[in-house]
């Protein structure tokens, strides 16, 4: 049993078009996409759509929220996340809004190794994130809590990998705007058909090109076209 694990894919619908031919070339068990369909990029409503055809199950993310709950500005997202989020919105139809307001905030998985927990930020609140790099007792309490061999979280942007005792952490990256210093698309494959799960992260190169220049033909900030070519902010 081979799960892929995708998030962060911020209306980038030519890094997921990418990860389709890739995990058609790579054959899983299940898709799941751990938050954040919109924000960022210039093709939130065509990367909604995609996903609801596809059938993945998808969780609740932080950006999701923001644009379909209209929760108001947030000190941390002033400026250029703001601005696209509020932008989403206006591109978003009143299906695809109802979309993102009925998304569950995480899901799980019986699989023969056992429980896999998903959600972009924590259980129970999109915008509050696991810290994977937090003291290894904090993890531990954590895992005890969800009793799952695998928990899935996101919102970093950046893929990694920790184990702690008995439960294993990942981050997939981002789909649509990865931040480790390397462009393209992050795709996590947890294999759970041995004794304990095996984690492989991988780098899927797109049109990087094309995507910036939705971002630049749509006046949004050349900030974030900057990032898809470059992996990294700044």
């Amino acid at each position: 049993m081979r799960l892929a694990f995708i998030s962060d894919l911020h209306g980038n619908i030519h890094a997921l078009t990418a990860v389709k031919r890739f995990l058609a070339e790579n054959p899983v068990s299940q898709v799941i996409v751990v938050g954040d369909m919109v924000g960022y990029g210039a093709s939130p409503g065509p990367v909604i759509d995609f996903v609801r055809r596809e059938g993945w199950p998808v969780a609740l993310g932080s950006s999701d929220m923001r644009v379909a709950m209209e929760l108001g500005e947030r000190a941390d997202r002033r400026g250029v996340a703001e601005q696209v989020l509020s932008w989403s919105r206006t591109m978003l139809s009143p299906d695809q809004m109802d979309f993102l307001r009925r998304l569950p905030p995480g899901g799980r998985l019986t699989t023969p190794i056992g429980r896999v927990r998903f959600f972009h930020g924590s259980p129970h609140d999109p915008e509050r994130r696991v810290d994977l790099m937090a003291h290894e007792r904090d993890l531990e309490i954590l895992a005890e809590e969800l009793a799952s061999r695998v928990v899935v979280v996101a919102g970093t942007h950046v893929p990694f990998v920790r184990v702690i005792g008995e439960t294993t952490f990942v981050d997939p990256g981002s789909v649509g705007l990865s931040l480790n210093h390397e462009p393209g698309a992050d795709v996590a494959i947890v294999d759970c058909g041995g004794r304990k799960p095996k984690v492989t992260l991988h780098k899927v190169s797109y049109d990087y090109a094309s995507s910036a220049f939705d971002i630049m033909a749509w006046n949004l900030p050349p900030v974030i076209a900057d990032v898809i070519r470059t992996g990294r902010m700044g």
